[in-house]
């Protein structure tokens, strides 16, 4: 047993003085590439959020958009209903009719107030695209976050391996990661 442990120290020993500057300084490079992989999933994700805020005000838009049609259809069937009648012709009646097909109207398109269906579709439909392109973003980030774990990988199993060109592949790949999550991240791509 003396032996085993006398070997042990001379193995720590002789390992111990050995300066490795290969290995540090891809230690070195996983930590600067996790350090960018934190900016970037925190990037993701506000970009996530961003996505998702913007769906639901979509989505409010066109529900409010469907309630005006709504309206819009009771206030034409009301005007429709009330000419049918027997005394259609009365003063009060016809008061009644186009206060009805005034207000469907209204409700169909009312530039004054900017608040009608034709006005409501215009601001889903922008807003439609405006989301639509977080959503790219949002998955251009998340190719950026998967090179960058794949770099690290590489980076890591190179130490293991003791393969500087896969130390080096995973530098090209970090680099080229990082260089995409800057451009996503000031609006370039």
């Amino acid at each position: 047993m003396d032996q085993i442990t006398e070997r042990a120290h001379e193995a720590i020993h002789a390992h111990a003085d050995h300066d490795d500057g290969w290995a540090r300084g891809v230690s070195v490079l996983v930590s600067c590439l996790a350090a960018v992989l934190a900016l970037a999933q925190t990037g993701e994700k506000a970009s996530q959020n961003e996505y998702l805020t913007e769906h639901i005000a979509v989505s409010d838009d066109w529900a409010l958009y469907q309630a005006k049609n709504q309206r819009s259809v009771i206030r034409t069937a009301e005007a429709d209903v009330l000419a049918s009648l027997p005394n259609a012709a009365d003063p009060a009646v016809q008061t009644r009719i186009k206060s009805a097909q005034d207000t469907a109207a209204l409700m169909r398109d009312d530039p004054a107030r900017g608040d009608g269906m034709k006005q409501m579709a215009e601001k889903a439909k922008a807003r439609e695209a405006h989301r639509d392109g977080l959503a790219e973003r949002y998955h251009h980030y998340e190719f950026a976050v998967g090179a960058l774990e794949l770099a690290i990988v590489i980076a890591s199993v190179s130490v293991v391996t003791r393969s500087r060109w896969m130390s080096v592949g995973g530098g090209i790949v970090g680099v080229a990661a990082s260089l995409g999550a800057l451009a996503i991240a000031l609006d370039l791509l």
